[in-house]
């Protein structure tokens, strides 16, 4: 059954073709084949290197509509930033207590935020958390001492965005039930932000390719401006 309704998914979409974004993110929509809100996710290819320091590309940004997805936040601190994290949203707050938890195998968070104080017993769970991309950076705001502002943001819709070894950047804008104009709206943010940060030393082309695609929906190729 699944194969039959992507085949039809997939018929809707002319494979020769790449569409403007608005149009992208529309049909997008039209060809996600899953019974639950399916997510929204735009795949960049770039012209990088992410062995060159300056061309591994990492940030964090708000989109201005959410992703529509809720981030179990988990703040790593002590003292009185825990209060500050807990009016600020955070789903779970300690220390060492925490640090602890992870070591026993406890993953039910999504992000973690971390005072520049406990990096260092944090640190010693990198093998553990890099692999799946949940250590602190603060690139991406989230070792910082601004505990409430990170929440916050998190809590917002902020999402990470990080080119992997291939030169390939994956970020959800949405999901199935936001409006188009919002999807389309999130996409120019996120667009606008990967030109921003668009290394110096980059010949030729920025941006190969990008491709909009729901969750086991069919890639839909965008034109790059």
């Amino acid at each position: 059954m699944a194969g039959k309704k992507y085949n039809a998914a997939l018929a809707l979409v002319d494979r020769n073709k790449t569409y403007s974004y608005t149009e992208a993110v529309a049909l997008a929509k039209k060809t996600s084949v899953t019974k639950f809100d399916s997510s929204v996710e735009v795949s960049f290819y770039l012209n990088v290197d992410p062995r060159q320091a300056e061309q591994n590309i990492r940030g964090a940004m708000v989109l201005p509509n959410g992703t529509g997805r809720t981030q179990r936040v988990l703040v790593i601190t002590q003292g009185e930033k825990e209060e500050e994290a807990k009016k600020a949203g955070a789903d779970f707050v300690g220390g060492a207590d925490m640090i602890e938890k992870i070591q026993k195998g406890w993953f039910d968070f999504d992000v973690i935020v971390a005072t520049p104080d406990m990096m260092g017993q944090l640190g010693k769970l990198g093998r553990v958390l890099g692999p799946k991309g949940l250590m602190p950076n603060p690139k991406t705001g989230t070792v910082t001492m601004n505990v409430a502002d990170a929440v916050d943001q998190i809590k917002k819709g902020k999402i990470e965005y990080r080119v992997d070894r291939d030169g390939n950047i994956n970020v959800l804008i949405g999901k199935c039930s936001f409006t188009d104009e919002a999807l389309a709206e999130n996409f120019k943010t996120l667009y606008n932000q990967l030109l921003k940060v668009k290394p110096a030393t980059v010949k030729g082309a920025y941006i190969k390719g990008i491709t909009v695609s729901t969750t086991m929906g069919p890639g839909i190729r965008v034109t790059v401006e």
